[in-house]
């Protein structure tokens, strides 16, 4: 990836009104991808504007996303607005992919109901190095900028962070949802957390942005950096949001804490099973956001399983696709064998092997020492609800007292383990 690292805040006059461009054809498609799958974009004349400007000047655009490294790995539910990136990267713009390394030493206060702990240093940039390689499975790091905000937050001092703080009013900054309820409810609220969204519209000024991508609870932090460009002289950013996905569940947002995720980095075969695992619904939803299939091509498959054809058959597909995107196609195409063996009642030919002594064994304390269930107690109750195999034979005897041998344990049907007890 292609890396930058100069910067000087110069405060210029206001632009003049930009001048109009024409539309074109391709300039109208260009807006059709921008807004596949988007929750706003705006505003949206704006933006027409500036791509039929790009057309017309072969000057691309430059596509801010900042992400603050508070934790090491990403999932699915990440790479959506990454996925945008791609599409507009696809249409020759110019991506830059910002490491928040100062901001995440504030702690961004969206959506949250108490301070955010700041991260440490050695923190940042150990999680840092992580989302570069995992960024790049999705963004072409050829031609993607990575910039780091403290290139220019550090030299901006105090005498510059106060010059900032004096371009934004407190009751702007209480207007924001977030601290709004933070305040009605006497929850503290640090003074440190107001410089979190002026740091990152400063980022779009001294990145010269023209459009700035984010979540949909990012949309405030987004409309600082027009405020700030506005202030600073510049033509004010274009904001596009993106929603949030829903994890396996369909209900909540997908996230590691709560168990329904699909990271980017887990095995072929983990991957391919996790999203076959969603529902028919959920499944048209993952398309929009998480495919990289035209519009007409998901359009024209949707119409063919609401016309009678599996919607397995297209699910397939979505998990073909995404767990090439992220492996490659041999381990898609090896991930799928896995899943129909497995789906037929046979065994993979790859699962963990182990040896236990000790005797004859509880059923429970058997799944949870081969690793198949957290604790004795989740083991019974897999027994109780038939999902526990030994040898391909359903258990149904939650007493049951597993003798010295060599078998295969299975618990549902993507956990087995081949196991000689002695």
């Amino acid at each position: 990836m292609s890396e930058s690292r100069t910067f000087t805040a110069v405060p210029s006059p206001a632009p003049a009104e930009a001048p109009r461009y024409p539309v074109t054809d391709k300039v109208r498609e260009a807006l059709a991808i921008t807004q596949r799958g988007v929750d706003e974009l705006l505003p949206e004349a704006e933006w027409l504007n500036k791509l039929a400007r790009a057309e017309a000047t072969g000057q691309p655009l430059r596509i801010k996303l900042g992400l603050d490294p508070t934790a090491p790995d990403l999932h699915l539910g990440h790479t959506v607005v990454l996925n945008k990136m791609r599409q507009l990267q696809e249409l020759g713009h110019q991506v830059i992919f910002l490491v928040g390394d100062f901001t995440s030493m504030i702690g961004d206060p969206s959506g949250r109901n108490a301070t955010r702990p700041p991260l440490t240093a050695e923190q940042i940039k150990v999680n840092a190095e992580t989302y570069y390689q995992q960024a790049s499975l999705v963004l072409d790091p050829a031609r993607t900028e990575i910039r780091y905000n403290s290139e220019w937050s550090d030299p901006l001092g105090a005498r510059g962070m106060i010059q900032l703080a004096a371009k934004y009013t407190v009751a702007r900054m209480m207007e924001r949802d977030d601290f709004t309820k933070r305040y009605a409810a006497g929850t503290p609220i640090s003074v440190h957390e107001f410089l979190y969204p002026l740091m990152q519209g400063y980022d779009s000024v001294a990145l010269k942005s023209d459009l700035e991508l984010g979540g949909t609870d990012q949309k405030f932090n987004l409309l600082m950096g027009r405020h700030l460009q506005a202030e600073y002289g510049q033509e004010p950013q274009c904001i596009l949001t993106m929603p949030l996905l829903e994890g396996l569940d369909g209900v909540e947002k997908m996230s590691k804490s709560k168990n329904n995720y699909v990271g980017i980095t887990e095995p072929a075969n983990t991957m391919f099973a996790k999203i076959l695992s969603i529902s028919d619904v959920q499944m048209w939803k993952w398309y929009e956001l998480l495919s990289f299939r035209s519009s007409t091509e998901i359009a024209q498959l949707k119409a063919e399983v609401d016309g009678g054809r599996n919607p397995k058959d297209a699910k397939v597909l979505l998990a073909k696709e995404i767990t090439a995107r992220f492996h490659s196609v041999a381990a898609a195409e090896a991930a799928e064998a896995d899943f129909n063996k497995r789906a037929a009642g046979g065994i993979p030919d790859d699962i963990p092997e182990l040896s236990l002594g000790g005797g004859e064994m509880g059923i429970g304390a058997l799944l949870k020492a081969a690793g198949l269930v957290a604790s004795n107690s989740e083991g019974l109750r897999m027994v109780e609800q038939g999902g526990v195999k030994i040898d391909g034979g359903v258990v149904s005897d939650k007493g049951l007292k597993v003798q010295p041998g060599q078998f295969v344990l299975q618990v549902g049907k993507r956990k087995f383990a081949r196991v000689t007890l002695s």
